[in-house]
């Protein structure tokens, strides 16, 4: 379906550069969609709070959503964890912690499918339903050349597993949703920042040309390609 027909709630998680760009792109594309940012770091009042370390805030997340008056159509989620003023992302086994390792893990595998649990209940199975989240080629097992990064590769791995698992068993219980593993390539954001020094000009992008990459390759989607792991140029990812 053209994502300037869907029609409905859109939920974005994440209120970072990517999280608002892909707002604004769906705004603008599809007019009987009400996109709702959905995090910590809110600019207006239309958004719903969501700390993803916590887990009362899921539950009050729920509540919220049940207010909602349209049908939940949409589900992005955004948010993502690299590295802080506290936390880097660890070059050999030596840098190996456990705070970085479980930081890691609550935001990049385990609030996905926390955030998949607390949505369930308000999917129609009726309509059409696209959950879709953001992972990293360097979470692919197999594509591991180079090491290093520890807890972030294993943490997008880990993400990769529960969504694939994820979508097996919505395929069975909402035959119309449709569950995508989405890496948006290398960003100009916050994230991506101290590691953009090795990536050409031409593969780093704007967080707009981001959004629009990736909505494109949600709104071609179909119920069969559900469970897939997509780069941002259409492109099959290996496990």
């Amino acid at each position: 379906m053209a994502i300037r027909d869907w029609d409905g709630i859109a939920l974005i998680i994440g209120a970072g550069d990517i999280g608002k760009s892909i707002s604004d792109y769906l705004t603008g594309e599809s007019p009987n969609l009400d996109v709702i940012v959905c995090g910590r770091n809110l600019t207006n009042g239309n958004g719903i709070y969501l700390d993803l370390e916590e887990d009362h805030s899921y539950t009050s997340f729920e509540n919220k959503i049940s207010l909602l008056k349209k049908p939940l159509r949409l589900v992005i989620n955004t948010s993502g964890f690299l590295h802080s003023n506290h936390i880097k992302p660890e070059k050999r086994l030596s840098h190996i912690n456990r705070p970085n390792i479980i930081k890691n893990f609550t935001i990049n595998a385990i609030a996905p499918i926390l955030i998949a649990k607390t949505i369930e209940k308000f999917i129609r199975p009726e309509l059409p339903f696209s959950f879709a989240s953001l992972s990293a080629r360097v979470g692919s097992i197999s594509d591991n050349r180079l090491g290093g990064w520890y807890s972030y590769r294993a943490s997008k791995a880990a993400q990769n597993q529960f969504l694939k698992t994820l979508s097996i068993e919505w395929r069975r219980k909402y035959p119309l949703s449709i569950v995508t593993i989405l890496h948006p390539g290398t960003c100009d954001t916050k994230l991506s920042k101290p590691f953009q020094a090795s990536v050409p000009n031409d593969k780093l992008f704007t967080s707009s040309q981001a959004s629009e990459y990736l909505i494109n390759i949600i709104s071609e989607q179909k119920p069969s390609d559900s469970g897939k792991f997509l780069a941002w140029d259409h492109s099959i990812i290996p496990w």
